[in-house]
């Protein structure tokens, strides 16, 4: 599903898929108490959003945001298998080529207009609309026509079988009545925004907090918890002191918090602290429009100039693997005869050789038609795992001759004056992995355009093909056979030295109750937490 595809990794160790086999050292529990309403969460955020409206952000803090303000015709289960959302049900055609959505009926809008299937063909037109800067139009122009016959009917017909066709139904509707018309890139509810979702927006206060505050009329219920508010906090140690605190209930430690500095009787006591691998990856990724990386051999010399498991170890604390693709270990989509490139700096000067770096600078720099062979890494503040990522990789890249500076930039100002604009020489990052494994928007050749998620500007006409053929097969054995070989491509290409796959480390106050660990993660019934009456604090 394209819009889990999203960079801030603080935010998706929260909400990442994890099992029980996964699960390590189940905190102990306070009782159960009575369910009751009331009480706030203050989550602890790195990144501030960029935007509210979902169709137009691209990073994962304005997503978490949204995701709790607007709702999708789908979502995923606890189990994560597709359920209704907005949807109460769907018919799949014979053919697979169309999809009749039969909406709830008396959802309302957070400003009490009722939610109508005019909502989601005005999600559908605005999202394919090419005056609409989204990432996200791809998987909507595959539909040949769309219809609403009634006002709790919606049908879609594809031109051709599309496999993610109803997972895509998992993006956020947005309210036709205030938006139809008008020009969305200007519109007040990117900072204030209008939903169906179990909570409504109450403020923002820039780079300090958000506030959310449950919507009674909400179709599920109203949420137990009376508030939700994300603290914006760019430094992780800053928020690590908060949560202890007091000042924080909710956060993703870090390696070394979550395995010498919460284990403690006090902190068990105050806190449920939980493990699992996180269905995300981080990555080294190369501007391949830099003429320094259009040879692919100095990518591979990248690749095994360096240690993953050193990374691993000494950011990590061993608290995540090795990462050779975009697709989960352990998942269908995943080619297991996929080797890792392998720590060895002699195989990395020959390649480097071979590609003309071969004289030696004063400073031990390798030199070619009279340049240093020299980048800088770019990565977001307040994410200490990266930053010690790039550390490492900048002291073992100086040993074979690279000369490697690291920058690091406050989020939205790395998004916006440098990704967006595709002003950078390599970028240490993150992506989530989604539950369909089409990965067209961040590897096809077409997505490279400003906002878009190519935007190392990878081309490979294999790559392309095989990504089409993925999308266009139910058959989930055609698929997976595509994405192995395309996995296979990558390993090659090195368009991204893939680092590591990391744990998710989240820790929550122990007074919230209701929290059940599930292959969905901890957040997907968020609206049944609670808090009894004797233990609320806000």
């Amino acid at each position: 599903m394209t819009l889990r595809w999203i960079g801030c990794l603080l935010a998706l160790l929260l909400v990442v898929s994890c099992s029980g086999e996964d699960r390590a050292r189940a905190p102990a529990v306070r009782g159960p108490g009575t369910p009751a309403y009331g009480d706030a969460i203050v989550v602890g955020t790195i990144g501030e959003p960029s935007n509210l409206l979902p169709l137009l952000a691209s990073d994962s803090a304005s997503h978490e945001v949204a995701g709790n303000v607007f709702n999708g015709l789908v979502r995923y289960d606890k189990n994560l298998n597709l359920e209704g959302e907005l949807a109460e049900s769907w018919q799949v055609s014979p053919d697979g080529l169309t999809i009749t959505f039969h909406l709830r009926k008396g959802v309302k809008w957070h400003d009490g207009v009722e939610f109508t299937s005019r909502d989601v063909l005005y999600t559908y037109r605005v999202t394919v609309d090419p005056k609409t800067p989204t990432a996200y139009a791809e998987d909507f122009k595959q539909v040949k026509t769309a219809e609403a016959p009634d006002p709790y009917t919606f049908r879609v017909t594809y031109a051709k079988p599309f496999a993610p066709a109803l997972a895509s139904w998992g993006m956020g509707i947005l309210p036709a009545h205030l938006l139809e018309g008008k020009d969305i890139t200007k519109s007040e509810l990117s900072r204030r925004p209008v939903g169906t979702g179990p909570y409504r927006f109450k403020e923002w206060v820039a780079g300090q907090k958000i506030v959310l505050e449950s919507y009674h009329d909400y179709y599920e219920g109203r949420p137990y918890i009376d508030r939700y508010i994300y603290r914006i906090i760019p430094d992780n140690s800053t928020m690590y002191l908060e949560l202890k605190a007091g000042g924080v209930d909710l956060m993703g430690l870090s390696p070394v918090q979550y395995a010498r500095q919460t284990d403690t009787p006090e902190f068990r006591s105050r806190f449920a602290k939980y493990r699992y691998p996180a269905s995300a990856y981080t990555y080294l990724g190369y501007n391949l429009k830099n003429p320094l990386f259009a040879d692919r051999r100095v990518r591979q010399a990248i690749a095994h100039a360096l240690s993953k498991d050193e990374i691993i170890h000494g950011v990590l604390l061993g608290l995540g693997q090795v990462a050779v693709g975009p697709f989960k270990p352990g998942t269908w989509a995943h080619n297991p005869t996929v080797r890792d490139p392998g720590y060895d700096p002699v195989r990395a000067s020959h390649l480097l050789a071979e590609a003309g770096w071969r004289a030696t600078g004063p400073d031990g720099i390798l030199m070619k038609d009279g340049k240093p062979l020299s980048f800088t890494i770019l990565t977001n503040q307040g994410n200490d795992q990266r930053l010690k990522t790039a550390q490492i990789i900048q002291r073992r890249l100086r040993k074979v001759g690279i000369d490697v500076k690291i920058r690091v930039l406050e989020w939205a100002s790395l998004l916006t004056n440098f990704i967006d604009k595709r002003n950078f020489d390599a970028l240490i990052m993150g992506w989530t992995i989604p539950q369909d494994p089409d990965i067209f928007d961040v590897w096809h050749s077409s997505k490279t355009g400003p906002k878009e998620l190519n935007f190392v500007g990878f081309k490979n006409d294999e790559v392309d093909r095989l990504i089409e053929e993925g999308r266009r097969t139910f058959d989930q054995e055609k698929r997976r056979r595509c994405y192995w070989r395309i996995q296979e491509i990558l390993a090659q290409e090195q368009p991204y030295t893939f680092l590591y796959v990391p744990d998710a480390l989240p820790a929550v106050s122990a007074r919230f109750r209701g929290i059940e660990p599930a292959p969905a993660g901890i957040m997907y019934n968020f609206i049944r937490w609670y808090v009894p009456k004797e233990e609320q604090v806000h």
